[in-house]
């Protein structure tokens, strides 16, 4: 059995909420391979051409390598 982790980055985005642009990261790397666990590492946003806000979270993932 491994007893190491991959470590990734990612970065969601949303129209909603910081916690939905996490949401979005996470379950994206998820359907990919299993995340064991994962840390908030920056939160920015930025207002669009239309004026609305949209959050960006970069999440570090880690996943139990098989």
């Amino acid at each position: 059995m491994s007893k190491s982790f991959e470590i990734i980055e990612r970065v969601g985005i949303s129209l909603v909420s910081s916690s939905e642009a996490i949401k979005s990261a996470v379950k994206e790397a998820n359907s990919e391979n299993k995340v064991g666990w994962f840390e908030v590492i920056e939160e920015r946003g930025r207002v669009t051409g239309d004026g609305e806000v949209e959050f960006q979270v970069t999440v570090k993932i880690g996943r139990k390598l098989d």
